[in-house]
């Protein structure tokens, strides 16, 4: 069944049988609509079509041949399984998938970027203008190499700069361990503290809330007044997630919350907290109307404006000066970022 798959190969392809080591280059037959027998039958008929001349003059290069149309020809019979590869730099070629729109276990489609030698023998103008590396660092994701948090197996960590519209661009960074299957990640800023704090007040009022993205840094804190519920800065960590993961997660860290568990605990306690929960889920499902409230001291938050560039009547941001205490704890008091240099050398 799968030499009847249909086939568009482009006069640009090129296609491979790796297990024969057996190539069709690029430009070398006319672009066709076939099956994968029908290449195989087009591959065996320009053999064949020299080979009387070629037993006259060179009758070893001739067995070798006939030797290797004996090998295509068994393949149309299917006695082991092969591979069939088509490589179109211009994207134009096709493998019929007969179980579409399902998934083809089968068939592999994978897309590339074209080197500027396939662009060149495309015909197509190349930009002599050079990369900005800070572009391409943007669609990149970088991959380094660390220990697993959890069984501490080395593992790799993903890490990709993404822009966030009308907010600024962030770190997403992603720890997958093949061990014991642990999975993290985590969002850095990816700019400077901010002049002022930022402190913002989302009415939640129906259901569509939970799907506004949210960026919590590691240095906000969260607040639901109707729960009496604060959430201080560092908990969690830095998050990129919609408003429905960052209530789950809470929920989640309560309900697994040590002192909630086992034989220490009171069951007063225990009916307390899961009465929390319940509430949270009443929130997420959008039964109960609340107020969410991010304040980040270093304004490195963000909270999606659905009716962006315009005001949402439900979101207020507001921005204030730090306190002391604040800038304390970022550790701004101490910092200092001009005339270092030459209190340094006067200092030796």
């Amino acid at each position: 069944q799968d030499m009847n798959r249909e086939v568009v190969k482009t006069d640009c392809a090129t296609a491979r049988i790796p297990e024969l080591d057996f190539e069709i280059p690029a430009f070398t037959q006319k672009g066709v609509l076939t099956t994968i027998e029908g290449i195989i039958d087009r591959a065996v008929a320009g053999l064949e079509q020299d080979q009387p001349v070629r037993r006259a003059t060179d009758e070893e290069v001739a067995s070798k041949i006939d030797e290797f149309i004996g090998k295509l020809k068994q393949l149309k019979e299917v006695r082991s399984s092969f591979t069939f590869i088509i490589d179109d730099p211009s994207g134009n070629s096709f493998v019929e998938n007969p179980h579409a729109p399902r998934k083809d276990d089968a068939l592999a489609v994978t897309r590339y970027r074209r080197t500027p030698q396939q662009a060149a023998l495309l015909g197509l103008e190349l930009d002599e203008k050079p990369a900005d590396p800070a572009e391409d660092l943007r669609n990149e994701v970088l991959q380094f190499n660390t220990n697993c948090p959890e069984c501490n197996a080395p593992a790799n960590t993903n890490m990709k700069l993404v822009q966030i519209p009308h907010f600024k661009e962030v770190i997403i960074m992603a720890t997958n361990c093949d061990s014991c299957g642990h999975r993290t990640n985590e969002v850095k800023s990816g700019g400077a503290i901010e002049p002022q704090g930022t402190r913002i007040t989302l009415r939640i009022t129906d259901p569509s809330d939970m799907t506004r993205d949210i960026l919590k840094s590691e240095t906000c804190s969260v607040e639901i007044p109707e729960l009496e519920f604060e959430l201080g800065m560092g908990v969690l960590g830095g998050k990129f997630t919609t408003l429905e993961g960052l209530l789950k997660d809470i929920a989640d860290l309560v309900e697994r919350n040590p002192f909630t568990l086992g034989d220490s605990s009171r069951p007063s306690k225990t009916e307390k907290l899961r009465e929390f929960v319940g509430k949270l889920h009443e929130i997420v499902e959008g039964k109960t109307k609340a107020h969410f409230i991010m304040d980040d001291p270093a304004g490195n938050s963000y909270l999606q404006n659905v009716y962006a560039p315009e005001e949402d009547p439900e979101l207020k941001v507001e921005r204030y000066e730090r306190t002391f205490e604040q800038n304390e704890d970022l550790g701004l008091n101490d910092m200092k970022t001009e005339g270092y240099e030459s209190e340094g050398a006067s200092g030796r």
